[in-house]
């Protein structure tokens, strides 16, 4: 069984900022109302450290992979729980260049296993989450070109 989360969000800031934003982890307790706090190497094949809350729920912690990273692009991970196709979630930023030079941004998650369909409520509540992130985000990147100017 399979799921698919999508969110966007336009951003008046361009890639870089928004890039500089999403990657400065240790800021993230200070602004992300969903990943509370990452850590760990953002590196292709790296280990990370991620605290999610999604709404109305307790937070998890997750010890996913980085399985795609490419700068002012993309970054994805891959966590699993417990074994390989019982739950499985691969989760995506993407950005993407607009025309007027701000950015259209993407999260995602694809999720996969046998326990997917019992998962409705919470996987309500991480888009939900989803929202809430990608808002923060646009706000804390358009205050950074905002204090450039």
């Amino acid at each position: 069984m399979a799921s698919d989360l999508t969110t966007s969000i336009d951003i008046d800031a361009p890639p870089a900022v928004v890039w500089a934003v999403l990657t400065d982890t240790a800021a993230y307790p200070e602004w992300n109302p969903f990943v509370r706090d990452l850590g760990g190497e953002l590196v292709q094949g790296g280990r990370l450290r991620v605290r999610i809350g999604p709404p109305g729920r307790r937070a998890v912690t997750l010890r996913p992979h980085v399985v795609h990273l490419e700068p002012e692009r993309q970054l994805t991970w891959l966590g699993r729980l417990l074994i390989p196709r019982l739950f499985d979630g691969q989760h995506s930023f993407v950005l993407e260049p607009r025309a007027d030079g701000g950015t259209r941004f993407t999260q995602s998650e694809h999720f996969r296993g046998v326990l997917v369909p019992f998962m409705g409520r919470l996987l309500a509540s991480t888009a939900t989450g989803f929202d809430a992130m990608n808002e923060a985000l646009r706000l804390r990147s358009e205050a950074q070109v905002s204090s450039m100017s």
